[in-house]
């Protein structure tokens, strides 16, 4: 098999278009609720945009548990960078509850650091 410029097997590039894709449509149905709001739906009827981001966004953990599972990624990894996130972006935060950022890790495993 000839190697690519960028070393990546046809299934790494599969799975990385996969949660391209996926992103994508989130973001579309993002971008719906921040013009619609949360409870519009189609004109036409069919699930409210609360429901189709609910969908999207298990698109996308689907997608990101394939490339955990193909070792293309690293979940202990993927869990650090999160709990670090829900501390990072608090002083940029202006209209959330402090519960809805202050989640905690859930169990006491060690993880590698997420920098290494």
């Amino acid at each position: 098999m000839t190697e690519h410029f960028n070393d990546l097997t046809p299934g790494q590039c599969e799975r990385l278009a996969l949660l391209l894709e996926e992103m994508g449509e989130a973001q579309q149905i993002i971008g719906k609720i921040l013009r619609h709001g949360y409870n519009s739906e189609h004109p036409d009827g069919g699930p409210t945009n609360r429901r189709l981001l609910e969908k999207e966004i298990g698109d996308v953990i689907a997608a990101v548990d394939m490339l955990v599972k193909a070792d293309d990624l690293d979940d202990d990894r993927i869990q650090d960078c999160r709990f670090k996130k829900h501390k990072t972006v608090k002083p940029y935060l202006h209209h959330q509850e402090p519960t809805s950022v202050d989640l905690g890790r859930g169990d006491d495993r060690p993880r590698p650091a997420a920098d290494e």
